[in-house]
């Protein structure tokens, strides 16, 4: 599933026609009609020189959470770390921001320019752990695309 993705999310990306927001909000949306467990998929980006993040394009439920301090939740604490984040149950973790109560577990992967974190796709799951290292890979594949298109 996911290497037939990795094509379309290219192909997705590399289209000149549309503007780059336009781009992110397609490959959102393929994902979470693509994979069964992805719920929710959104982007959120460093919001300027501010230490918090801007929700960007996404797909899934409407969120309230339009922007997130740097160390808040799972993104807030990605955006610190540098590092991925699986969360095989979101119920386990003290600093979780609940966006829904059918939400069970979370995986947010930053995004990098040039080294530094200007942001993440973040993905939200109503099945309990359903992610795994493909999960991480892919995402990763994904943002490392996403970087090749993405201007402040």
């Amino acid at each position: 599933m996911f290497n037939e993705l990795r094509t379309k999310a290219s192909a997705i990306l590399n289209t000149t026609d549309i503007t780059v927001d336009q781009r992110l909000q397609e490959l959102c949306e393929l994902l979470r009609e693509t994979v069964p467990h992805y719920d929710w998929v959104g982007f959120y980006f460093k919001n300027g020189d501010k230490e918090e993040l801007k929700l960007g394009p996404y797909a899934g439920a409407p969120t309230d959470h339009t922007i997130i301090p740097f160390g808040k939740g799972i993104c807030g604490q990605v955006a610190v770390s540098n590092q991925n984040f699986v969360v095989p149950d979101v119920q386990a973790q003290d600093n979780y921001i609940a966006c829904s109560i059918t939400v069970k577990a979370e995986i947010v992967v930053p995004l990098f320019i040039d080294g530094a974190n200007v942001g993440q796709i973040d993905i939200d799951s109503n099945t309990p752990d359903p992610f795994t290292e493909e999960d991480e890979r892919f995402l990763e594949f994904i943002n490392a695309e996403v970087a090749k298109i993405y201007t402040f």
